[in-house]
């Protein structure tokens, strides 16, 4: 049997689907439009108005920017009761074809914790997010024909230590500590099999993209750091050792994860599967750590030689999430949580900010903002999505992860979130 398949590129991305004119006159919701990828996926399905013509944008804070008049901001708190939720999506009149939930809360890690060692609380708080909303649809009869969820990386225990390389969504579940994608993904399943129902999840890793809320951006604490130094007049130094300098770490586009999720929504055969979501471009820090400090201009260094140099951690649990062998083992000099909280690049900052009056005049939540670059920067085990489940079923796209890395950085700019690139 020969499967004919139409492909296009849109900029930096490329292999990406094309669908049939006739899929016009669609309604979606969006939850936690103001997120990263909650923003990307209305920019994905504002690119097709015919397809899409009428878009809910849920969130509690007013939207990021313009946008067309078929987009309707609802300002809606998931914690809220699903009645609640009910009495709300009746007044506006909501009647929705699909639903994409992007709506995450990240409660605050204990001092000295990482950002995902409040597991249970985790749990509770995301899991009770997406059943309101989805019992919210239930009883204001406006359910959907089928609802994405996007999970991530976490689902393959990666933040516990080194898993079974390459990633591959029927891998099983890691049972080291709770897991609020595991519950989250239960919920959604039941719920979907209880209303007749389809649904669909995607896996990304981390995510490159631009939106003014700067929490858990891989990009915005490098170009922080890249402004700062060269400001400062240092080089820009890699401060992890040379394990996670050369080891592949899979990044996954706001933008082509988004245009994956609308593919899967729409695509009758992708009903009720699972997707890993990424760049399908091998990315590795020294490869673009070089190409990061060209942008900027300055010097750069590669990893110390010397090993005394470096401090030691250990990820948690042994055996690590692939079920045998020892720990991954995390070395530093320094991370860049410590440096953005050093006197002279807390002052460099406030003399950059106020010289090209940028949004952030200083530079605070350090811990959560400059933490998640840290967890990328310092794993020394890969991060490796395999694709080959998306292109069997038919998606294709690619982007060039430093190409999209560096139109974040872009954006970043015209933001007023950092200084124009030299």
């Amino acid at each position: 049997m020969v499967e004919v398949q139409h492909i296009q590129s849109k900029g930096i991305y490329h292999g990406l689907p094309v669908f049939p004119d006739d899929v016009q006159g669609l309604t979606a919701i969006v939850t936690g439009a103001n997120g990263m990828s909650g923003e990307h996926m209305l920019r994905v399905l504002c690119e097709s108005p015919k397809r899409w013509t009428k878009i809910y944008a849920v969130s509690r804070r007013p939207l990021n920017g313009e946008w067309p008049s078929h987009v309707e901001h609802v300002s809606m708190d998931l914690l809220q009761s699903p009645e609640a939720l009910a009495a709300q999506m009746k007044e506006r009149g909501m009647k929705v074809d699909y639903a994409f939930f992007f709506a995450y809360i990240q409660p605050q890690a204990e001092e000295g914790k990482t950002l995902w060692s409040a597991a249970e609380t985790l749990v509770e708080i995301n899991t009770r997010l997406l059943r309101n909303f989805l019992d919210g649809l239930a009883l204001s009869n406006a359910l959907p024909k089928r609802v994405l969820l996007q999970l991530g990386a976490k689902y393959y225990g990666v933040h516990l230590g080194p898993p079974a390389t390459p990633q591959e969504e029927s891998d099983p579940r890691v049972d080291l500590e709770p897991n609020f994608y595991y519950t989250q993904e239960d919920c959604l399943r039941e719920f979907a099999q209880k209303h007749g129902i389809g649904y669909n999840t995607t896996r990304p890793s981390w995510v490159p993209g631009a939106v003014p809320d700067a929490a858990m951006n891989l990009c915005y604490p490098l170009a922080i750091y890249a402004t700062v130094q060269k400001h400062l007049k240092k080089p820009l130094e890699f401060p992890m050792d040379l394990t996670a300098w050369e080891t592949n770490q899979t990044m996954s586009s706001a933008q082509l994860n988004c245009y994956l999720s609308e593919w899967a929504i729409l695509t009758d055969k992708a009903k009720n599967e699972a997707f890993n979501a990424s760049d399908d471009c091998p990315f590795t820090w020294g490869k673009f750590w070089p190409k990061l400090a060209q942008r900027f201009d300055i010097p750069w260094k590669k990893p110390a030689s010397d090993p005394s140099l470096y401090r030691e951690s250990e990820t948690p649990y042994n055996p690590p999430p692939r079920g045998f062998g020892p720990p991954g083992k995390l070395r530093y000099r320094f991370t860049l949580t410590e440096w953005a909280k050093q006197p002279d690049v807390q002052r460099a900052w406030k003399e950059i900010a106020e010289t090209h009056q940028l949004a952030n005049k200083e530079l605070v939540d350090i811990d959560r903002i400059f933490g998640f670059t840290d967890a990328a920067l310092t794993w020394s085990y890969p991060i490796s999505f395999s694709m080959s489940k998306a292109k069997k079923f038919g998606f294709f796209g690619t982007v060039d992860s430093n190409e999209s890395i560096f139109s974040v950085l872009q954006e970043f700019v015209d933001l007023k979130m950092i200084p124009p690139l030299p």
